[in-house]
């Protein structure tokens, strides 16, 4: 069984790392603007969309507002991310928003982000593969038929990328960041060269079909309230900003100032994007619905709506169809990459967490290949739950997304704010003091637009899915208050001071009790090692579940030279488990400051399916022995000779944790 789990895991994840290979090489702006900013980037990719998709439910009169609500958009990314800024220069070593908000506000309201930031995370990767799919859709028929499957298989294969330990390669990741960011820049300027200079008329694909309003008219409360909701989901384009922040010891000296420079070329280069896509969708004519079977009037029955992105190439582009694959193939690179990013910062987020006691300690150590194995798989397992739930809509799953995002902005400007003000209380230099209330102003700023934008985003959003979000970030929240209150209390249990220490007494005699169901080799040795631990009583004990063998045992036992006593313990209803922990029970009831020590005589086996058949009722007897106080558990082991063929072709040092351990060389 080990050597096939083994050979399994080599297989798929390659051979382990040593430790000493955890190394991190710092990164240069121009590099690390394409590992840091793939979130956001990504981002502008379905963020436009998802303004006319809101809008369309209003008809194609209410797509006028898409600048307007743009600019809203552009200016909270502005106020972000200049409160992001702050947030660089303050806490450089890359705790990110749960180091701010904790450090500031307390641990209750640190689990807070750290639940929202976990949530994140998980619709990152969902949302992501789901946009993807969906662009690479509008070029190919058959994904778009099957965007779940294709989906769930690309999440897979990003999880095993990073299970077998691919770091971050400035160059894997700034390539496809700017072909994207290239590419589509290219794709506005020509669109509107081709528009504004030589007077083509440029049209998108739906501009002929007529938008159907669902409702009708939409007026007052209702259009302000809709207006509202397409703002929402439009500011899903701020996701990622705050990546940079969780980075800065990736970067170069200056650390502080070159993730801060590089925070504020993210921000221009989202705004562009965002507002190019924008005004050209709205100048070529371009119609996206959420029914583009019942809203779109004049088009064809086997009408296949593309995305956004993908309308605008193939309108611009015309007959030029590699033009239209290429940008189709660069968004969904994008696309793909920003999913990458949250399997880098989940992981991370739950190794802290777990150091910290608030989620399980297996998710702190790294595995072979010094990834941390278990948040990636929980990631993976999670993202998969969530597109196949939602059957991969992006539509469906935004109204979950932001609302994790914008609870950690805001939760982190008020940290900030916070953060200022305890320091203005002891600085005395004035020009430190003003530069301080400049930034605590900045923050202030932030923390409003960003808690203004929270309310809209819970208030317009929360019957229509943000519900699940906060559901899942109030289960989580509760989830690891209660494993560190689990942790704490064992800490405590087990805390050594020096009166506790003086109440540990040496029990008054040491009872061994050996397991015996057979005469054979393994109950030999097992008799031979509990003698050798020189206890005051010494003991065999077989249960009597057909009586045939027993007396058969008894006979041989007799008849042999061994001077240990058999006792032979009834057992009416053919059970093993129940009849020894009576009798142990009873020897320690009888005297409580006596040691029971049980040995059990056990295989060690070579082929995974000999496990299957020994070892079982000693299993079962360890895991409920284990619970009974003042008693000791002790295995014999006796190696049958399938497992020389382990010792023979399993090379020192492959068990699971060697790694760790600094076995591998």
């Amino acid at each position: 069984m080990s050597k096939l789990s083994t050979a399994t895991r080599r297989l798929l994840l390659g051979r382990p790392f040593r430790s000493d290979r955890l190394g991190q090489t710092l990164l240069p702006k121009r590099i690390a603007l394409p590992v840091f900013a793939s979130d956001a980037m990504s981002s502008v990719a379905y963020a436009p969309e998802e303004i006319f998709l809101v809008l369309s439910v209003a008809g194609l009169s209410a797509y006028a507002m898409t600048p307007w609500i743009g600019l809203a958009v552009a200016f909270v990314m502005l106020v972000v991310v200049a409160s992001y800024r702050q947030n660089v220069h303050a806490y450089p070593s890359g705790g990110g928003d749960y180091e701010v908000v904790t450090t500031n506000l307390g641990p209750t309201a640190g689990v807070t982000v750290a639940s929202a930031l976990m949530v994140d995370y998980v619709l990152t990767v969902a949302v992501s593969m789901s946009a993807a799919m969906a662009n690479i859709g509008s070029a190919v028929p058959l994904v778009a038929q099957h965007k779940v499957l294709f989906a769930v298989l690309a999440i897979l294969l990003l999880m095993s990328m990073n299970l077998r330990g691919i770091r971050e390669s400035g160059i894997a990741f700034a390539i496809p960041t700017y072909a994207f960011i290239v590419g589509i820049f290219v794709m506005l300027g020509y669109g509107l060269f081709r528009i504004y200079v030589l007077g083509d008329q440029v049209q998108a694909e739906s501009a002929g079909f007529e938008l159907h309003s669902e409702h009708g008219e939409i007026l007052g409360f209702a259009l302000v309230f809709l207006v509202a909701r397409s703002f929402s989901s439009g500011c899903a384009a701020l996701t990622g900003v705050e990546a940079i922040s969780n980075g800065v010891p990736a970067f170069r000296k200056p650390k502080s100032k070159n993730a801060a420079t590089t925070l504020l070329m993210l921000g221009g280069l989202s705004i562009a994007l965002l507002m190019g896509i924008i005004l050209l969708a709205n100048k070529i004519g371009v119609q996206i619905a959420e029914d583009p079977a019942t809203q779109l009037v004049g088009a064809p029955a086997d009408y296949q709506q593309k995305t956004l992105v993908a309308q605008l190439a193939h309108a611009v582009f015309g007959g030029f169809h590699l033009g239209f694959v290429l940008i189709t193939v660069v968004t969904a690179l994008i696309l793909v990459l920003a999913a990458n990013t949250a399997f880098n910062g989940f992981p991370v987020l739950g190794s802290i967490l777990a150091q910290d006691s608030y989620l399980p300690r297996q998710l702190h150590t790294r595995g072979d290949r010094l990834a941390f194995s278990n948040g990636i798989l929980f990631l993976a397992v999670a993202a998969v739950a969530i597109v196949v739930a939602f059957q991969a809509q992006v539509t469906a799953l935004i109204q979950l997304y932001i609302v994790g995002v914008f609870v950690s902005f805001t939760l982190s400007q008020i940290g900030m704010v916070r953060h200022w003000t305890h320091h203005l209380k002891s600085e005395t230099d004035p020009d430190e003091r003003a530069r301080m209330i400049r930034s605590r102003m900045v923050n202030t700023v932030g923390f409003v637009c960003t808690g203004t934008v929270l309310l809209v985003v819970v208030v317009t959003k929360f019957l229509a899915g943000a519900w699940i979000a906060v559901a899942a970030m109030g289960a989580l929240f509760v989830l690891m208050r209660a494993i560190h209150r689990h942790y704490a209390a064992v800490a405590q249990e087990l805390a050594r001071d020096e009166a506790e220490a003086g109440e540990i007494t040496l029990p008054s005699r040491n009872h061994a009790v050996v397991l015996v169901s057979k005469l054979h080799l393994p109950t030999l040795r097992a008799l031979a090692y509990a003698r050798a631990t020189r206890p005051d009583i010494l003991e065999a004990v077989t249960v009597s579940v057909d009586d045939a063998e027993t007396r058969e045992l008894v006979h041989k036992w007799q008849d042999s030279d061994v001077s240990v006593p058999l006792k032979v313990i009834a057992s009416p209803y053919r059970e093993v488990t129940r009849p020894v922990l009576d009798y142990v029970k009873r020897i320690t009831k009888e005297s409580p400051r006596t040691v029971v020590t049980v040995f059990i005589p056990e295989y060690v086996v070579g082929h995974w399916w000999e496990g299957v058949l020994h070892n079982q009722s000693a299993l079962r007897l360890k895991g409920r022995l284990l619970f009974m106080p003042n008693v000791m558990v002790t295995s014999v082991p006796w190696q049958l000779n399938s497992s020389d063929r382990v010792n023979i072709s399993q090379p020192p040092g492959s068990a699971p944790g060697d790694t760790r351990r600094g076995i591998i060389s």
